[in-house]
């Protein structure tokens, strides 16, 4: 029987520095980000919706998505988001389940799908188990500055936008605070692992 992780977090939470861990315990991970990515290929019929919906103007000059001028439009404009949201979060379901279901007929013993909107998205039905990366607010919005060079204003807006950890964390079924070392975050899982007999 395959248990079904779903693993969430907040922007700059280190959701993805979680879902890397995995590997080691040979589990597969289903990235719902990447999938985003594969849906608005040239060619996909979510980038032509896409392009059909905001116009040329996010493109760059070889036809691909511009997406940080994509992010900066639809994090300014809650109307766009919503509509972006329409068009590509069925097709990237569609790839995960797909992904889920050949995980599930190969009989590993967990697969996890990495949803950064698991729970606003209502997604927890495609999911057996929750897992929430969790830092403090102030460690977020440091990392998140850090990483993307963005303003104070600018990362507290795309904080804002997304449901808070601490709401996401009250909804899980386990937690992962990853506000220490790497290998406190991976000693965390690896007993999380243990627990739900994974491995």
């Amino acid at each position: 029987m395959t248990l079904v992780i779903g693993l969430t977090g907040s922007i700059a939470s280190g959701k993805s520095t979680i879902s890397l861990m995995f590997d080691d315990f040979n589990i597969p991970v289903i990235d719902a980000d990447k999938l985003a990515r594969d849906v608005v290929r040239p060619g996909e019929q979510g980038y032509h919706d896409i392009v059909e919906a905001f116009g040329d103007l996010i493109l760059r000059e070889d036809r691909t998505l511009d997406r940080k001028k994509l992010g900066s439009i639809v994090f300014a404009d809650e109307e766009k988001r919503l509509l972006l949201n329409r068009i590509v979060h069925p097709a990237i379901r569609k790839k995960m389940i797909e992904r889920r279901d050949a995980c599930i007929q190969s009989g590993v013993p967990a697969v996890v799908l990495d949803i950064p909107l698991l729970f606003e998205n209502d997604l927890v039905h495609l999911v057996d188990r929750t897992i929430v990366v969790a830092v403090d607010p102030m460690t977020q919005l440091e990392r998140l500055m850090a990483r993307d060079g963005f303003n104070q204003e600018e990362a507290q807006q795309r904080i804002n936008a997304q449901m808070s950890i601490k709401e996401k964390a009250s909804l899980a079924d386990a937690i992962i605070q990853n506000d220490g070392t790497k290998l406190e975050s991976y000693e965390q899982l690896q007993r999380l692992l243990h627990q739900w007999h994974v491995i």
